[in-house]
């Protein structure tokens, strides 16, 4: 088997609607810092993960206001997991669905985010040594 092995993840959910995105983006970390090169194919709502304009909010109903609450927001995590990838010298490649941002209006993602089309799954799926796809409910 060839090193670093490559890893493509799919994912379809969008922020804070499951948390199959929270455990998708926790095995994206743990194979970052065993060396993968990872690649994740947004599709649906998932292209909003990395969408640049999310804000964090406050918590009224617990008396919090935006800071205290510290809303965790998709997106930090996301520059977090590349900039992590960076640091150990290994890729992550995040591919939004062009289709998909258009139809949800997110184009504007944070840097590093590519547009791709279902095409590009289907190479980076065949390319990878694994795929897994994250679907929803």
């Amino acid at each position: 088997m060839k090193y670093p092995r490559t890893f493509t993840i799919v994912l379809m959910d969008a922020p804070f609607e499951a948390s199959r995105t929270a455990t998708a983006l926790r095995v994206i970390d743990a194979a970052v810092r065993r060396g993968f090169a990872i690649n994740v194919f947004a599709y649906e709502g998932a292209v909003l993960l990395p969408f640049s304009h999310q804000q964090p909010h406050a918590n009224l109903v617990h008396g919090r206001d935006a800071e205290e609450e510290d809303h965790p927001l998709p997106r930090e995590w996301i520059a977090g997991l590349m900039g992590l990838a960076a640091k150990r010298g290994t890729a992550l490649h995040w591919i939004n669905c062009g289709l998909c941002v258009d139809e949800r209006g997110a184009g504007e993602a944070i840097d590093g985010v590519q547009r791709g089309t279902p095409a590009d799954l289907w190479k980076l799926a065949s390319a990878s040594d694994n795929t897994l796809i994250v679907a929803t409910a």
